[in-house]
């Protein structure tokens, strides 16, 4: 029996920027994360930002940004929450548990790094089933809201309490 990887998260730094850059979704997954690129450029402009990278050892296998703004995933504000966005697994390493491991890590990373903030939200599209399964086995509740701002189409509104510990 083999240990589990050892999946953490940190913020991008200039080392870890061209790994992120090379991560890759399936074609058919794109207009749900958007472009890479993008994220990291208005992540370092925005002081409410963090552009995070997902790391199995030293190897980047995926990226998301984390929003402080309150309303950045709501029309109204959600109090004490963060923002996930653009939450992907490289093409390469999806379907081996990665992004279960990954949100475990950002909400132990959310306790100790911001510890005032209590709610971990995010949209993701209607049509994107897989997604929302891989949500809600890492802990997130749909609200039952759904967002309509995206350009992909409505999406549902979820949210996972950061004061739970890690799973598994």
């Amino acid at each position: 029996m083999t240990d589990p990887p050892a999946i953490r998260v940190a913020p991008v730094t200039r080392e870890l920027t061209a790994q992120v850059r090379a991560l890759r979704v399936a074609p058919e997954q794109y207009s749900f994360v958007g472009d890479i690129a993008f994220n990291l450029v208005d992540a370092e402009r925005d002081p409410r930002s963090d552009a995070m990278a997902i790391l199995d050892g030293d190897g980047v296998i995926g990226f998301y940004r984390l929003d402080y703004a309150p309303t950045i995933v709501a029309w109204q504000p959600i109090a004490a929450s963060v923002g996930l966005r653009s939450f992907l697994i490289d093409r390469r390493c999806q379907g081996r548990g990665y992004g279960t491991l990954a949100i475990a890590a950002c909400c132990d990373d959310l306790r100790r790094r911001h510890p005032e903030r209590k709610l971990l939200a995010l949209n993701v599209n209607c049509i994107n089933r897989s997604a929302i399964r891989a949500y809600r086995k890492a802990g997130f509740v749909d609200t039952g809201e759904l967002y309509f701002g995206g350009r992909a189409g409505p999406q549902h509104l979820m949210l996972r309490s950061l004061e739970e510990s890690r799973l598994g």
